[in-house]
């Protein structure tokens, strides 16, 4: 059996096609086997306000797509925009690599996929940030 498998603690919330799924006292694991389903562990979303620097705002697209909140096909060409921006940022070959895959992740729709991509340049751009001059 392939597919996604979720282990969830005690009381965590999932996001599942739009429907906030609470688990209960014990942990538990789940097998998600419905290959296009939009899941997104709340633990591990942006909120508006944190979507303050490149990558995270373009997570945060990825995200509102997931939750429902936004048509993928209207958000396509603008995320793709601001992939290509970080492109330009990300240069060293690891990054490079989770670029490429969030790309293709996004023009094949596969949101999930290319969230988790792009979540891989988040500590690298806190690096950046904490590194510019001042």
């Amino acid at each position: 059996m392939s597919g996604l498998v979720l282990k969830l603690a005690p009381k965590e919330r999932v996001l599942v096609n739009g429907a906030v799924i609470e688990n209960g006292d014990r942990r538990s694991r789940l097998s998600i086997v419905t290959p296009d389903a939009n899941i997104l562990r709340l633990r591990d979303a942006i909120h508006p306000e944190e979507a303050n620097t490149p990558v995270r705002r373009v997570c945060y697209a990825a995200q509102l797509i997931l939750s429902g909140d936004a048509d993928p096909e209207e958000e396509r060409l603008p995320m793709l925009r601001r992939i290509e921006e970080l492109s330009q940022v990300f240069t060293d070959p690891d990054s490079r690599a989770s670029i490429a895959e969030a790309t293709d992740a996004l023009i094949s729709n596969n949101h999930y996929r290319c969230l988790k991509a792009l979540r891989t340049l988040l500590p690298r751009e806190e690096r950046l940030f904490a590194v510019r001059p001042s």
